[in-house]
């Protein structure tokens, strides 16, 4: 098939369909009444004739295997013999349960997308199979589709977006672990003979298992060796697995975990698997962050202008409301120069605890008799936007609404509820439950003005069970989808954080209808960048909160002053989240010109590219460069007191060599620098004394090109 072509046929060229862009290219085999299968996924090929790519690929007979080599297929199903663990497991009351789907169309658009349609004869299943690469940053984007088009019904158990081959050479993954309030934490393993497979049964993306992996070779480092990253867009339940297979192949593959009898099709009903994203360098894991954060910031909603410095109310009043102390932060949050102020929870109802009042979304007239719109139009006199915290997919037992409909919770026949956080989990997938949860939204965002939502998830799913007695996830996620859609699409200025007892809910499905999202609810400075060193693997600091947090962390009880605690949060969407009150006059002070600071340069830190430097343990190391290399600012932080008598010297990166750099340190003030210009090899190459300084320090520096 000539590529750039749109083209729907039987048949192809060599039955070859041939996808490129953004540099990437992906190759599949497309004959009609064959199995579809990728040929190759990974970096573009110079010169390469796909056909050769084939011809290089044939295998010969294996000793005590088949006698025609089976070749692996887009699903690797049952049928087909392949070795694999298979990628599609369906059945129709033990019947139909070997499918081996055919090719019958391929239409290619642009040399960007193609969908793919098979077909499994005995069952009458058809499956649509859909790959696109995005121009900009050559991330693809895989999924399928399950059609019944039999006569009996088919209960399907799993099905991946795709199982993809992968350069053989990889042998290192990196998973995303943690718990809550230490998210995003990497694991690093050895891929041997057998499977990696990580599974959530969350019902969301989860604190401890990330839907994402990075893989790559032994000596694959941040800017150099084969490497590739695989995320599965959905916020529900999920599998990943890396197959490292008996003839030396490796195939990943990604979907979502379902649970028993969950997905049954009648004739004519349909199951689309949620979206895989692929990303593939010949450089280093650097090039393939620096790839999915430009696709990051593609597919989710971008604010109008520069994203607003945020105070959240949390740490400062948990649950103990009133208008004058509100009104009072409000007036401290904009003296320092917040330009966005979030009431967080316990404004509502009988919300003086969390035991209680979860789910009657009416303004408390016992704490605020007046409502809110006193505070809302002081937060806006002030120059700040206000926005308002909800939980709208729980509800405590202690409520009006619970009181009401009992029977409107996820519930599994037959077992008690299992609460978390004394709350249970609304079913969505009632249109009742969801038009109560719009209403009261849509009345709120109307009525106070309201530009902006932290949208909160506090728990884990045990039991997702709907009204029909089935299992609810997948139609869980879906409503949650449908329900933040609808409220964009009635306030389309409206800007939305997603929160799930901090970073358990952050993947590409809720970013694509969502601003950003709350990173951890552990503002431990220290133990901030390990968190948003694991999560910017990912996502771009533009979308990732990092909050100035109290003196004394309520997690750890770690104390650390005001420069490192400002100064770590500049990287980032920039917030705060203490009671200023409290707060000396001085630090007060020292926060604002940390601020000054993070809008000074945040088009820099939103836009740039992401650079990890590599330092070490000690330390912790990241900067952003500007598109053209003509600007820079990086961050150093010094985590623990330095193993030498002297400290390391810092190596930068992405920047030109060949241009000469004025570097400033420009934080913290006692450490300021007046510039001094340097050759922009040598900052890279030869590196940069670090000055002697005490451990819990963050340094900034800027760097700006002299021509």
């Amino acid at each position: 098939m000539t590529r750039g072509q749109t083209q729907t046929s039987d048949e192809s060229d060599h039955g070859l369909v041939i996808l490129e862009a953004g540099g990437a290219m992906i190759v599949m085999r497309g004959r009609h009444g064959s199995r579809l299968s990728v040929l190759y996924a990974g970096p573009a090929l110079p010169s390469v004739r796909a056909e050769e790519l084939e011809q290089l690929s044939h295998r010969q007979h294996a000793p005590g295997g088949p006698e025609e080599p089976v070749d692996a297929s887009w699903l690797n199903a049952v049928g087909t013999g392949h070795p694999s663990p298979p990628g599609l497991l369906a059945h129709s009351d033990g019947e139909h349960w070997a499918l081996d789907p055919r090719v019958v169309q391929a239409t290619v658009t642009a040399k960007r997308s193609a969908t793919i349609v098979t077909r499994d004869a005995a069952s009458g299943l058809r499956f649509d199979h859909s790959v696109q690469i995005d121009p900009a940053s050559g991330v693809a984007s895989f999924a399928t589709s399950v059609i019944n088009d039999g006569a009996r019904r088919v209960a399907l158990d799993w099905c991946a977006a795709v199982c993809l081959p992968i350069d053989e050479r990889i042998r290192r993954v990196a998973s995303f672990t943690g718990k809550w309030a230490n998210e995003f934490q990497i694991e690093q393993h050895d891929l041997a003979r057998g499977s990696f497979v990580r599974e959530s049964r969350a019902g969301r993306t989860s604190h401890d298992c990330f839907p994402g992996l990075y893989l790559g070779t032994p000596t694959t480092g941040e800017d150099h060796g084969p490497a590739c990253a695989l995320h599965l867009a959905w916020s529900g339940n999920s599998r990943l697995r890396a197959d490292s297979l008996p003839d030396g192949s490796v195939s990943v593959q990604a979907g979502e975990l379902l649970l028993p009898g969950e997905i049954m099709l009648e004739p004519g009903q349909e199951y689309s698997s949620p979206t895989v994203n692929a990303c593939w360098s010949d450089t280093g894991y650097g090039e393939i962050t620096r790839r999915l954060h430009r696709f990051v910031s593609a597919i989710s909603p971008q604010p109008a202008g520069p994203r607003p410095v945020h105070y959240n109310t949390w740490e400062a009043v948990y649950f103990d409301h009133s208008p004058e102390k509100l009104l009072a932060l409000a007036d401290h949050a904009a003296s320092v120069g917040a330009e966005r102020f979030v009431l967080d929870d316990g404004w509502f109802g009988a919300r003086r605890n969390d035991r209680a009042g979860l789910g009657d979304w009416f303004v408390s007239a016992d704490v605020y008799p007046g409502g809110l719109g006193p505070l809302a139009d002081h937060v806006r006199s002030l120059g700040m936007e206000f926005g308002l915290w909800f939980e709208p997919e729980m509800v405590n037992p202690d409520s009006d609404l619970y009181r009401a409909h009992p029977d409107w919770i996820l519930q599994a026949d037959g077992l008690e509820p299992i609460p978390s956080r004394h709350q249970l989990p609304l079913d969505l997938t009632r249109r009742e439950v969801r038009d109560y949860l719009f209403e009261r939204i849509d009345s709120l965002v109307s009525e106070l003005g309201i530009g902006y939502i932290k949208w909160d998830m506090n728990r884990d799913i045990q039991h997702p069970g709907g009204a029909d007695g089935r299992p609810a996830m997948h139609r869980q996620v879906c409503a949650l989808f449908d329900l933040i859609d609808r409220l964009r699409s009635a306030h389309p200025k409206l800007q939305i954080e997603s929160c799930s007892s901090g970073g358990a809910r952050a993947d590409y499905g809720i970013l694509a209808r969502t601003h950003r999202v709350w990173t951890s609810d552990n503002n431990d400075a220290r133990q901030r960048y390990a968190i948003m060193r694991g999560a910017a693997q990912f996502l771009p600091l533009s979308v990732l909160g990092n909050h100035v947090g109290p003196k004394r962390c309520h997690i750890t009880g770690r104390r650390f002053d005001m420069a490192f605690r400002a100064g770590t949060a500049v990287f980032g969407h920039m917030g705060m989240e203490l009671d200023l009150a409290s707060e000396t006059e001085t630090d007060r002070a020292v926060l604002a010109k940390a601020i000054a600071l993070h809008k000074r340069y945040r088009a820099l830190i939103h836009a740039g590219a992401y650079h990890r430097l590599a330092v070490p343990d000690h330390l912790s190391g990241m900067g952003t460069v500007s598109g053209n290399r003509s600007e820079a600012l990086f961050q150093i932080a010094v985590l623990d007191q330095h193993p030498a008598t002297h400290p390391p010297k810092i190596r930068f990166a992405g920047l030109d060599p060949a241009r000469r750099y004025r570097l400033t340190c420009v934080w913290p003030e006692s450490l300021r620098t007046e510039p001094a210009s340097f050759a922009g090899s040598a900052l890279m190459d030869f590196g940069m004394q670090l000055p002697q300084t005490f451990p819990d320090t963050c340094l900034i520096y800027h760097l700006e090109s002299d021509a």
